[in-house]
C-alpha cells in the first residue's frame, strides 16, 4: 500500500527533528559546556582565593583583578597572563550577559557578568555531572506543535525585568515585540527577546506541563526571523531546557509573567532528571 503524503511528511519532520536534537545534545555535552561547571563564584571587592581557579580575585569599579602567584598558570587566547612572578592582571569591563574564557590546565575558566555582578565559573571536563550525563528525554516530534504565528513589534523596545534561577539577582532584557498565535483553540501571546543570531527571536515560557513532565522554571525556544509580513513559525518541538534544569551553578532567567501559558505544550524537551534518575 502506498505511503500517504501525511505519513511521508511526518516521517521527514521526525527525521529532521532527530538530526537537530542529536546536534543539540552534542553541544550540551561539550567537554567545557555548562555540564562541566564545578563552581559558581561571585566576586567582591575583597581579594579572595577561589576553589578550582588559580589566583586571587577581586572586582572594583567594574574592573576585575586577578593576582597570580609564581607557578600559577592562567592563559587567555593561548597567552600566559603571568610572567613567572607575582603579577596582577586587570580585565576590561564586561557587558551584561557577556563573558570571556580563560584556560587553566585542562579547565576553562569563565569570567562573566550576570545581573550586574561578576562571576567566575571553572569548567572541567572531568566533572561528574558531565561524565554521568545520559541525555535528555523529549516528547516525540509532533507537527501539530509547529504553529504559525505573527510577530508584532512594539513602538519601541521594552526593557523587561525577569527573575533568575539564583536568588538575589534579576535580568533585564530588551523585548522588541510579541508573537501572537493560536494553539488548541486558544489565542496566545509571548513576549519575545532578541535571539543570539541576528534577526532571530527568543522566548522563555512555562506551560501546563511545567513541573510535571517538563522542567518547572522555564523552557526556551528560538524563533527564526519574521518574514516581510511578520509571519513566524513556533516549533515547540524544539523547546529546550536552560542550564538551570541541570545544575544549581547557573544564573538562568525566568520567563516574564505573561509568558506563563495555561495550555499544555506536550512538545520539546522534558525534565532531564527523569532520565538521570532512571539510569
Amino acid at each position: 500500500m502506498p505511503t500517504s503524503t501525511r505519513t511521508e511528511t511526518s516521517a521527514a519532520f521526525a527525521a529532521e527533528w532527530e538530526q537537530w536534537h542529536d546536534a543539540h545534545e552534542r553541544r550540551r555535552a561539550d567537554s567545557h559546556g555548562f555540564l562541566a561547571v564545578t563552581h559558581l563564584h561571585w566576586l567582591g571587592a575583597e581579594p579572595s582565593r577561589l576553589d578550582g581557579v588559580p589566583g586571587t580575585w577581586s572586582v572594583q569599579d567594574d574592573a576585575v583583578t586577578v593576582v597570580l602567584e609564581a607557578g600559577e598558570s592562567l592563559q587567555q587566547g593561548g597567552r600566559e597572563l603571568n610572567s613567572g612572578t607575582d603579577a596582577a592582571v586587570v580585565f576590561d569591563p564586561i557587558a551584561e550577559r557577556e563573558g570571556i574564557n580563560l584556560t587553566a590546565g585542562p579547565a576553562v575558566v569563565e569570567l562573566a557578568k550576570r545581573g550586574g555582578e561578576y562571576i567566575v565559573r571553572p569548567r572541567h571536563p572531568e566533572n561528574p555531572l558531565l561524565n554521568g550525563y545520559r541525555g535528555t528525554p523529549a516528547y516525540a516530534p509532533d507537527p501539530r506543535f509547529a504553529v504559525e504565528g505573527v510577530y508584532v513589534a512594539f513602538d519601541s523596545p521594552r526593557a523587561t525585568t525577569v527573575g533568575a534561577a539564583v536568588e538575589g539577582i534579576v535580568h533585564v532584557y530588551e523585548a522588541p515585540g510579541e508573537i501572537r498565535f493560536a494553539l488548541d483553540g486558544q489565542d496566545l501571546t509571548l513576549t519575545a527577546f532578541n535571539g543570539h543570531a541576528p534577526g532571530t527571536l527568543s522566548v522563555l515560557f512555562t506551560d501546563a506541563t511545567s513541573g510535571k513532565t517538563t522542567y518547572a522554571a522555564n523552557r526556551s525556544l528560538t524563533v527564526a526571523a519574521p518574514d516581510a509580513d511578520g509571519r513566524v513559525t513556533l516549533d515547540f518541538n524544539r523547546a529546550v531546557n536552560l542550564p538551570c534544569a541541570y545544575t544549581d551553578l547557573a544564573t538562568c532567567p525566568l520567563p516574564p509573567a505573561e509568558n506563563r501559558l495555561a495550555v499544555a505544550i506536550e512538545a520539546g524537551e522534558q525534565n532531564p532528571h527523569e532520565r538521570q534518575a532512571g539510569q
